[in-house]
């Protein structure tokens, strides 16, 4: 069977923007073809806002998710693997799914039970770049 992935990570997509909710996407940016600004990527992922305010041309695909952002004011294509997609929340409330990672050599076998850490809260850089969110459920105002 084909992975259920690209099908959860749709409706999750729906369901947080049906509630007014920002979606934000957790991806793996060590992984084969993951096309973002370097200067976006912290410790090894990046943490994507994909609000209909945020992005263009967001295509939600079964093999890619692809869209156009602006990073500083610069507009980047960006392009995403399915697989590297480690969690889709709502900026919010934390409220959302976490995938397992695949192993790109082996994506057959089961993964792994242990989900990924979520990245470690950093303050807002100022530069238009939205900060990550840690564990708890807070809200942060971002200027």
């Amino acid at each position: 069977m084909s992975s259920n992935r690209p099908y959860l990570l749709r409706a999750i997509y729906d369901w947080i923007s049906d509630n007014n909710l920002t979606p934000y996407m957790l991806v793996d940016a060590t992984r084969n073809g993951v096309r973002v600004p370097p200067h976006v990527i912290k410790n090894g992922q990046v943490v994507l806002n994909l609000a209909m305010r945020a992005v263009a041309n967001l295509d939600l695909g079964n093999e890619w998710i692809s869209f156009q952002a602006r990073f500083s004011g610069v507009s980047h294509s960006i392009q995403i693997p399915v697989p590297a997609v480690l969690a889709l929340y709502a900026q919010e409330n934390g409220q959302g799914m976490m995938f397992p990672a695949e192993d790109e050599e082996h994506s057959g076998e089961p993964p792994s039970d242990t989900p990924p850490s979520p990245p470690e809260p950093e303050p807002p850089t100022g530069d238009g770049d939205k900060p990550k969110r840690g564990g708890g459920s807070h809200l942060r105002v971002v200027k």
